[in-house]
């Protein structure tokens, strides 16, 4: 035990370090921005386990396809939105209507000022005209209508703000600044607004604000309460519509503690410890996030078959063939589900959720008194946990046998899941777990990856180090001489390749991680056969949906760029081969770019102590990752540099520029390959040399001429690029001393 202890203390001193290094993390003296995407993907799968309970006080009408198709394209005239109001309120006597739809601009649509236009032109001697179309004119003026329809209902219309214009007149708000006593709130503030017509304004009970704030990654989690437009706190339509159903007279501020009595972190944010709704029955308390926001609690996946409210579509209630117990007394929220009125948005649940259920379930928050919040207490916790659990933890896995210790980061990861889990639901706190998650995978890593440094340090062969990078028959060519092959850094002349796939942000956002753990596996499994196995390729490293590769060492080749360009073609059909598997499975599609460069490199075992890797570096690779990086604006799928187009004539290739990348003073010309030489038909080879020509008019500044040429290919990225840059060369020139490069200056 005591030798035990003497041969593990590095191990602890390297858990102290992490967990030093978490606890500052979790009080925020340093922040990174995968701590908070991890917080929120946790957050995100949390919400998401949860199975959806109807709600029969909150039902939605659905402007949907049907109601579409029967009453045709949106928006519909104000006369249509009247006898919806009617319908709902006098015949199905629901208890409040909440539209997620403004209405800034006159409805114009019954042809009225058409008529009176003739009425007082060309028909002006027309008799009895102008009569009968006094007579008509309470029939044809639908905003009319529709305020007459809203009178005396309980009917709260919905608006959004601005800071680009003032339209339309704002409700009353549910407080001022007057109405705080010299604090300070802080809300979000906005300069302007499109809010409803005057005349529909003062005809509706209320009026709310329906517009999102989404987080940094385009997903919606939270909602204002109160927003501050000038001087006024105006609420959300969910708050406005709440408070028309429990008819309450009034929303105010409550503060934690007298304006004398706050301490300074207190009077910074005005003390506010919550909202208050007065209503006959009493106060209701409000929670407030900073800002008067609130943490949305989704439920269920949205939509009419999400399981969380009912939905009616507003044809039928039109119709009078909507189920009246369904809507009886209950709360109504008119929006709309149609993919093509844009009212859908990105969320925990689901990428593609009604925006009219967020004040759904918004409401039913309100309406229970239930709201997940972060407490004061959340940061002592959440330190505590790292603290316990770090110095705990790394203790035992320094001392612990490898089964045993693989037993505790288990243990550890399910205890601290299981109390966020607990806090969640038996006390509504929303509290951060990355950090001690991250601090338990880091130590059970770091200890592992201690122990795999000295087992490699007393005996791994070379050739099983060389198996991690190498296709298996080249492991034994080498195993048959071992001693022509070692890992000690050497400058060589060599081949790297860079992939990447395009828009895997986007990607993962659209998946759960199962399958996305299975997307890039299949994808990384592909890409690696086609460079090691069918090439011999060295595999470098994956770097998250990123492959690198070089050829040359550690066994020479005298055709390393002849396999490089291969391999890239290989690859590209295999890519095309797994984007038909994946969106045959409804997957994202999936697009690679690779780039390719040969030079002199610097290739060896290269690292620290604690880990070492066989790789390449130098000017050279950094070249191929530029190019990687810009295939994209090209384009296309490949390109390599002009050193490996000269080591490997057998290809044609297509010039796409001569660029000069970031930390490069020298241009080099830029390559596609599209196949075998040899087998490239005339029609190909055509199309190469017209290109070549394009180019040559372009260094020369003919535009004229390359436009013509341009104008004969075939239309793709390259060609869509030239035209652009001909357009933008014609309005300004790049002068006579152009040396027809073009530079990038981002990596």
């Amino acid at each position: 035990m005591r030798w035990r202890w003497r041969s593990s203390w590095s191990r602890m001193l390297l858990g102290v370090l992490l967990t030093l290094l978490a606890a500052c993390a979790s009080i925020g003296l340093f922040g990174a921005d995968t701590i908070g995407r991890l917080d929120a993907m946790l957050g995100d799968m949390r919400m998401r386990v949860e199975a959806p309970q109807l709600d029969r006080r909150i039902v939605i009408v659905d402007i949907d396809e049907k109601s579409l198709n029967q009453i045709g394209r949106f928006p519909w005239g104000r006369d249509v939105q009247a006898r919806l109001v009617t319908q709902l309120t006098g015949h199905y006597g629901v208890a409040a209507v909440g539209f997620d739809i403004s209405f800034p601009e006159p409805d114009h649509t019954s042809g009225y000022g058409v008529l009176e236009s003739l009425a007082k032109g060309e028909l002006a001697g027309v008799p009895g005209l102008r009569s009968q179309l006094e007579r008509l004119k309470p029939q044809m003026d639908y905003d009319a209508l529709f305020a007459e329809a809203m009178r005396g209902q309980p009917v709260v219309l919905g608006y959004s703000v601005s800071d680009r214009q003032k339209k339309g007149v704002l409700p009353k708000p549910a407080f001022t600044v007057a109405d705080l006593g010299g604090r300070t709130v802080t809300a979000f503030t906005a300069s302007g607004y499109e809010a409803n017509l005057a005349r529909l304004q003062q005809a509706a009970q209320g009026a709310g604000i329906f517009t999102a704030l989404t987080d940094s990654d385009g997903v919606l989690r939270s909602s204002t309460l109160l927003q501050r437009i000038g001087d006024g706190y105006y609420p959300s339509l969910s708050l406005a519509t709440a408070s028309v159903y429990l008819k309450a007279r009034a929303i105010a501020p409550v503060f934690s503690a007298a304006a004398g009595d706050m301490s300074e972190a207190e009077r910074e944010h005005g003390g506010l410890d919550r909202i208050a709704m007065f209503t006959p029955r009493g106060q209701r308390s409000i929670p407030v996030g900073e800002a008067l926001t609130t943490t949305i609690e989704f439920r269920g996946k949205g939509g009419p078959d999400g399981g969380a409210f009912r939905y009616v579509s507003a044809a039928d209630v039109l119709m009078g063939a909507a189920p009246a117990d369904v809507l009886r007394g209950a709360i109504v929220l008119v929006g709309t589900t149609a993919a093509g009125l844009n009212d859908i948005r990105a969320t925990p649940v689901n990428a593609e959720f009604p925006g009219v259920e967020v004040h759904a379930n918004l409401i039913k928050s309100i309406l229970d008194g239930h709201f997940k919040s972060r407490p004061d207490y959340a940061l002592a916790i959440e330190f505590g946990q790292v603290v316990l659990v770090g110095l705990l933890l790394g203790g035992a896995l320094a001392l612990a046998p490898p089964a045993l210790a693989v037993l505790l980061a288990v243990g550890a990861l399910a205890g601290a899941l299981g109390l966020n889990w607990w806090l969640y639901h038996s006390a509504d706190a929303v509290l951060d777990s990355a950090v001690v998650l991250l601090l338990i995978a880091a130590l059970f890593v770091a200890n592992l990856a201690w122990g795999y440094f000295f087992e490699v340090r007393r005996g791994r062969a070379l050739v099983s180090r060389f198996g991690e990078y190498v296709a298996p028959e080249l492991v034994a060519q080498m195993a048959d001489n071992p001693g022509h092959y070692n890992m000690d850094g050497e400058s060589r002349e060599l081949t790297v390749l860079f992939a990447d796939v395009r828009g895997f942000t986007a990607i993962s956002e659209q998946m759960t991680p199962q399958e996305l753990r299975e997307y890039i596996n299949l994808y990384l499994t592909a890409m690696s056969e086609d460079i090691r196995d069918s090439h011999g390729g060295t595999l470098d490293k994956y770097i998250g949906d990123a492959v690198m590769a070089f050829w040359g060492a550690p066994v020479a080749f005298a055709d390393h760029a002849v396999r490089a360009v291969s391999s890239a073609l290989l690859m590209q059909q295999s890519a095309a081969r797994l984007n038909q598997q994946f969106q045959a499975r409804g997957w994202p599609p999936l697009q690679i770019g690779i780039g390719l460069n040969s030079g002199l490199m610097h290739v060896g075992d290269m690292g620290s102590r604690i880990r070492r890797a066989y790789t390449v570096m130098g000017d050279a690779v950094n070249l191929g990752a530029r190019l990687e990086g810009i295939t994209k604006v090209y384009g296309v799928g490949i390109a390599v540099s002009e050193f490996t187009r000269a080591q490997a004539p057998q290809f044609a290739y297509r010039e796409l520029d001569r660029v000069r990348v970031k930390g490069k003073t020298e241009p080099v010309a830029i390559f596609e390959p599209r196949g075998v030489l040899a087998d490239a038909d005339p029609a190909e080879l055509a199309l190469l040399a017209s290109w070549a020509r394009v180019l040559q008019l372009m260094r020369a500044q003919d535009w004229d001429g390359a436009e013509t040429i341009l104008l004969e290919l075939p239309d793709d990225g390259l060609r869509r690029l030239y035209t652009a840059r001909l357009r933008r060369y014609r309005d300004t020139p790049p002068g006579a001393d152009w040396d027809g490069v073009t530079n990038f200056e981002t990596k």
